[in-house]
């Protein structure tokens, strides 16, 4: 199992790289089910190894002068603020089981599971959903206001269910705010670098770290991305969205499936 593990963390990269998010939403589910790490744990080893590959492939992006820095850093601080609110605020605190009562029994780590897979399926209709430029941004003035607030609102479930953020970013960056796909790709990977990492070191008291472990799983990964990134210079950006969407669907489905029925066998 160990090894189909090590295999994901190359995969993470190759998603990561082609579709600038992604990563975290495998790297839970393997270190949770396949190395069999508690949720809180996983969730912070998920944002070390989204934060090092994730700055690993945003160097490429900034070379071509996709990222939009402006964007970037006007979204990434209230972000900021977000993740240490959920990780040092809101994480500690949660009790062990949100609900044991009325035969039903709902553990904090199958909370926090389930509603990642929930935010899941909500990005991926988005993503998946045609729509029309036009309407999405009417001027080519940035809305302050809203790149706050989506930051702001990232940041606190990128902190809480421990994922980099890539399946909430891009599609903000590109419905919300116009950015094309390659873009909101190149940005989201710089955004998520720099979340991700300060998610994880803010942790760092709280979780027990085999770094041995967690360096060869992101050692992996970065070399997956290196790959994606070659791969996504020769895809159209209008054909990401789409795989994006359909991919973070059917693992959105799976989590569900695994966390309310399966685990109960």
């Amino acid at each position: 199992m160990e090894v189909l593990g090590y295999f994901f963390a190359i995969v993470i990269g190759l998603v990561m790289g082609i579709i600038g998010g992604g990563g975290s939403i495998l790297s839970v589910p393997v270190f949770v089910y396949i190395f069999d790490i508690d949720v809180v744990t996983a969730t912070a080893l998920s944002l070390f190894v989204v934060g090092i590959t994730s700055s690993v492939g945003s160097v490429g992006y900034i070379k071509q002068g996709f990222v939009q820095f402006k964007m970037a850093f006007l979204f990434g601080l209230p972000s900021v603020l977000g993740i240490l609110f959920s990780r040092r605020v809101v994480l500690p605190h949660l009790p062990e089981y949100i609900i044991n009562r009325w035969g039903i029994s709902l553990t904090k780590d199958m909370f926090i599971l389930i509603l990642f897979a929930v935010l899941m399926l909500i990005s991926s209709i988005k993503m998946i959903k045609k729509y029309d430029r036009a309407r999405i941004r009417k001027s080519e003035e940035i809305n302050y206001t809203l790149l706050v607030s989506q930051g702001l609102l990232v940041g606190i479930i990128t902190g809480f269910i421990g994922a980099g953020g890539g399946f909430l970013i891009v599609p903000a960056l590109v419905m919300l705010l116009g950015l094309s796909m390659k873009q909101a790709v190149a940005t989201s990977l710089f955004i998520i670098s720099v979340n991700s990492l300060i998610g994880f070191f803010s942790s760092l008291d709280k979780i027990d770290v085999n770094w041995q472990f967690l360096l060869s799983f992101s050692a992996l990964s970065v070399i997956g991305i290196l790959v994606g990134v070659q791969i996504a210079k020769k895809i159209e950006g209008r054909k990401l969205r789409p795989i994006f969407g359909w991919f973070i669907l059917v693992m959105g489905v799976w989590m569900i499936i695994k966390e309310l029925f399966l685990t109960q066998f």
